[in-house]
């Protein structure tokens, strides 16, 4: 990612109001499935953000580890992580342009609001078998299309080898949730 995107995003994560423990909580779309997620094991959430995510399934018992471009995000991840007394959501700031951060097979991996078609193989690939894959993204259904939205039908066919749990495509966003 450019040094203008990472200074974007820090200035819109400076911009906000710091994450609380109320914040913490599953993207929307995935509330409703939030009894398939484990209580154990290990967790990826890509482009993870201020953390809120990560920190609800570290509130779990599960390890996850969160990477974001933005060092502003990963810096307000970590105090949240730290104010919830979640010693088990680890957080680093990663450039996902250069792929996946290495790392061994996952239980569970999140990528809310982010898109980069490039990650689809790895991110199946990093989850174990059985394992729960959460991928959310603007999508060009209700909205105009734009290299950052997902195109109609584009998650179900690039997560096709999944084991799809559910999906959806409505006002400018699509979800998918797959079993590996």
């Amino acid at each position: 990612m450019s040094d203008d995107d990472r200074d974007r995003w820090d200035r819109r994560y400076r911009g906000m109001p710091p994450a609380s423990p109320d914040d913490v909580c599953l993207p929307t779309v995935f509330r409703p499935f939030a009894h398939l997620f484990p209580t154990t094991g290990t967790a990826m959430d890509v482009a993870c953000g201020r953390g809120t995510a990560a920190v609800w399934l570290a509130r779990r018992g599960v390890t996850v580890r969160g990477y974001d471009i933005s060092p502003v995000a990963i810096a307000e991840a970590r105090a949240l992580a730290q104010r919830c007394g979640c010693a088990g959501a680890l957080f680093a700031v990663a450039d996902l342009d250069g792929g996946l951060p290495p790392g061994d097979p996952v239980d569970v991996l999140l990528c809310a609001n982010f898109r980069d078609r490039r990650l689809d193989e790895p991110m199946q690939h990093r989850v174990r078998e059985g394992g729960l894959v959460a991928v959310s993204a603007l999508s060009e259904v209700g909205a105009a299309p734009s290299r950052y939205r997902a195109a109609p039908g584009e998650l179900q066919r690039a997560f096709g080898a999944l084991d799809v749990v559910a999906c959806g495509e409505a006002d400018g966003r699509a979800w998918l949730l797959a079993r590996r």
